[in-house]
C-alpha cells in the first residue's frame, strides 16, 4: 500500500473493534488459546460504557434464594423480552452465567458478600428472585477493572482513540477494516482473517440519554449493514425509568436501578406513591418499560416537578446502609448539594439500552459474513422486546467467551484474504472528502436535531403519524448533512462527529422504519394508535441491506423456547416485591 505514504497499515489474526466488556473478554478467550488479537477503542484503555453499567450481573447462583434455577432466569429474560428473543441465546445466557461469575470471582472481582461469605445477591426489577451479583452501585467499573487486569496479564495487544469508519469484505469475507488515529489524524488500514465487532449500542441518537455524548451513536449497527448484515429488533430501545434531570450537562445520565432494588420508592409531586396505580404487586421494580412509562405519564398529566421529573427516594432506610450499598450515587448527587440519605433524588425517563442490533449465530457469535462475529450491545437477539436489569454485563462475558472459543478453534481453517488497495484508497479519500467538506451545516447541530427528532417521534410513546413525521424529518437531515460543514482535521471533535452523524442517520432510520412496520405496542415499543400487545405480532422485524444505502424491511416468526424452559415459564416464578417493606 504504497500509494499512500501517510497510511499505517496493520495486520492480525483476530481484530475486535470496542473495547468494553465483551471486546475484552473476547480477546481474553483468544489469548488464552494462543491466538494473535488486536482490540480497538474509541477512548482510553478502561474507559468504556461497560463501567456506567452500575447497579449488577445476573446469574442463578442461588446464595440468598436457593429456589433459583438456570431456567428460571431464562424464563424471566424470555417474559420480560415479550417472548421475541431468540431462545438459543437466552438459553445459553443463563445456563453459562453462574460459570461466568465464579470466572470473574476467581480473577479478583471484588463482589459484594454476605455474611457467611457467598457472593451476595439484590433484587432487579422484573426478577422473580434475587439473581443480581454486585459490587455496591460500581459493578460495571469492577468488571472493566477486572477484565483489563486479566487482557494484560496476557499481555493483549490494544490501540486506544482508534475510530474505525469502514469494515472491509473480499469475496463476501471479513477482510479487515479502515480508520483514523484520533489523535494524529493519520489514516490506518488494518487486515485481519476474523473481525469482531463489539462496539455497544445507539442511545446516544435521542435528546436524553444515559450514554455520553459522543459515544454509543449507532457505528456497530451500521457498520454493520453497510457491510452487508442484516440488522434485527432495531424498534426496540429501552428507556430506563431513572435518569438524572440536573445538572443540565448530565441530564439522562443514570440513576441505578440498584437504588430501587435496595428499596427505592417513586413518588409524584403531589406525594403519591404512584406506582401502586400501576404495579401494585410488583411497585418500582415492576418490568423497567412499565415503570419508564408511569413515570413518563406522570410528568406527562402535570404531577411532576417543576423540571418534569419524579421524585426517587431511599432515605426511609439506614443512612450507614445507603452508603455501603450506594456509594456512588451518594458521592454523585452530593456534589450537586442533594443528600439521597434524607431527600430525594429528581428522575425522569432517559434511552438508555438498544435490545436490537446485529443479527449473529449465537452458538458461534458470527454473522452472515464468513469471518466477521458481533458481541454485546451491538447484537440482537438476547433481550427481545425489553431487558432483564442486570443481564447486560453478564451477556458480554458469556458471549465474548463463545465468540472467542469459535474463532480459536476455527481461526485456522480460513484462508487469508488480502485487503484491496484500492478500495482502501477509495475510504480514505471519503475521510479527506469530509474532512474538507466546506457547507452549511454543522455536524453538532445537525446531530442535536437528530436527537430531539427521535425523541420526539420514536420515545418512549409512538404512533403512525409521528413516526411518519420522524422519516420526513430524517429525509430532510439527510440532505443537509449532504452540505455539512467541517473544515478540520482528522483529530478534531467537530470531524469526530461528522462521522458520528453518519452513523446516526443509518441507525435512526432502521429504527423509525422498525417501529412503524410494528402495529402492536410490546415490551419497550409502545404504540398509542396501537396499545394492545398482538399474538400475531410475536415476530422479529428484519432490516436487510438492498444495497447503494438503501434497505429493505422484513418479518420473520420468533423461536420456541425449549421444553424445561418452557415448563420453567408455565411455572409462573413471581418477585415478591414486598420483602422489601
Amino acid at each position: 500500500m504504497s500509494a499512500s505514504s501517510s497510511l499505517e497499515t496493520v495486520s492480525t489474526d483476530v481484530l475486535i473493534i470496542g473495547a468494553g466488556g465483551a471486546g475484552l473478554r473476547t480477546s481474553i478467550e483468544l489469548a488464552t488459546r494462543g491466538v494473535d488479537c488486536l482490540v480497538l477503542g474509541k477512548r482510553a484503555h478502561g474507559d468504556a460504557h461497560t463501567i456506567w453499567a452500575a447497579g449488577g450481573i445476573n446469574a442463578s447462583l442461588g446464595s440468598l434464594d436457593p429456589e433459583d434455577r438456570w431456567d428460571i432466569h431464562a424464563a424471566d429474560t424470555l417474559d420480560e423480552g415479550h417472548f421475541v428473543n431468540d431462545p438459543t441465546a437466552v438459553e445459553m445466557l443463563c445456563r453459562r452465567a453462574p460459570d461466568r461469575i465464579r470466572e470473574l470471582d476467581r480473577w479478583g472481582m471484588d463482589f459484594d458478600r454476605t455474611d457467611d461469605g457467598k457472593i451476595n445477591q439484590r433484587y432487579f426489577g422484573a426478577q422473580s428472585f434475587r439473581r443480581t451479583c454486585f459490587v455496591g452501585d460500581r459493578t460495571g467499573q469492577a468488571l472493566m477493572d477486572t477484565l483489563v487486569r486479566k487482557a494484560m496479564e496476557l499481555d493483549v495487544p490494544y490501540r486506544e482513540n482508534l475510530y474505525i469508519t469502514d469494515l472491509m469484505t473480499e469475496d463476501g469475507r471479513a477482510a479487515g477494516a479502515v480508520g483514523f488515529d484520533m489523535e494524529t489524524g493519520r489514516p490506518v488500514a488494518f487486515d485481519a482473517k476474523a473481525v469482531v465487532i463489539a462496539a455497544g449500542g445507539h442511545t446516544s441518537i435521542y435528546r436524553r440519554s444515559s450514554s455520553r455524548p459522543d459515544e454509543n451513536t449507532g457505528d456497530a449497527q451500521a457498520l454493520a449493514l453497510d457491510a452487508g448484515v442484516p440488522l434485527r429488533d432495531m424498534e426496540f430501545v429501552q428507556f430506563h425509568p431513572t435518569g438524572k434531570v440536573r445538572p443540565e450537562e448530565e441530564a439522562g445520565h443514570l440513576v441505578t436501578e440498584a437504588v430501587r432494588g435496595e428499596g427505592g420508592r417513586l413518588y409524584n409531586a403531589a406525594g403519591e406513591r404512584f406506582m401502586e396505580r400501576y404495579s401494585p404487586a410488583q411497585m418500582e421494580l415492576d418490568a423497567r418499560d412499565v415503570v419508564a412509562r408511569a413515570n413518563e405519564q406522570e410528568i406527562r398529566e402535570g404531577r411532576g416537578t417543576e423540571r418534569d421529573a419524579v421524585l426517587l427516594d431511599i432515605s426511609h432506610r439506614d443512612d450507614e446502609y445507603i452508603r455501603e450499598r450506594l456509594p456512588r450515587m451518594v458521592e454523585e448527587f452530593a456534589e450537586h448539594g442533594v443528600d439521597i440519605t434524607s431527600e430525594p433524588m429528581e428522575v425522569a425517563p432517559t434511552a438508555h439500552y438498544a435490545m436490537g442490533g446485529i443479527e449473529v449465530d449465537f452458538e458461534t457469535g458470527k454473522t452472515q459474513i464468513d469471518g466477521l462475529y458481533a458481541v454485546g450491545e451491538c447484537t440482537a437477539g438476547v433481550h427481545g422486546a425489553n431487558r432483564l436489569g442486570g443481564n447486560s454485563l453478564i451477556e458480554t462475558v458469556v458471549f465474548g467467551e463463545v465468540a472467542g472459543t469459535h474463532i480459536a478453534e476455527t481461526l485456522g481453517d480460513r484462508p487469508s484474504v488480502a485487503l484491496s488497495e484500492t478500495a482502501v484508497q477509495e475510504r480514505i479519500a471519503a475521510q479527506e472528502t469530509l474532512a474538507a467538506a466546506s457547507g452549511q451545516h454543522a455536524p453538532g447541530d445537525l446531530m442535536n436535531r437528530l436527537r430531539h427528532l427521535m425523541w420526539d417521534h420514536a420515545g418512549i410513546l409512538r404512533d403512525e403519524d409521528g413516526l411518519l413525521e420522524g422519516l420526513r424529518q430524517l429525509q430532510q437531515l439527510r440532505a443537509d448533512a449532504d452540505d455539512l460543514q467541517v473544515k478540520a482535521d482528522r483529530t478534531s471533535r467537530r470531524y469526530e462527529r461528522a462521522q458520528n452523524l453518519r452513523f446516526m442517520l443509518t441507525t435512526a432510520e432502521t429504527i423509525l422504519r422498525g417501529a412503524l412496520e410494528r402495529t402492536e405496542s410490546r415490551g419497550a415499543h409502545a404504540r398509542t394508535d396501537h396499545p394492545d400487545e398482538d399474538p400475531a405480532w410475536r415476530q422479529n422485524i428484519r432490516c436487510i441491506p438492498a444495497g447503494e444505502g438503501n434497505m429493505k424491511i422484513a418479518v420473520q416468526a420468533a423461536g420456541t423456547p425449549s421444553r424445561r424452559v418452557q415448563q420453567a415459564v408455565d411455572e409462573d416464578h413471581e418477585l415478591d416485591y414486598h420483602h422489601l417493606e
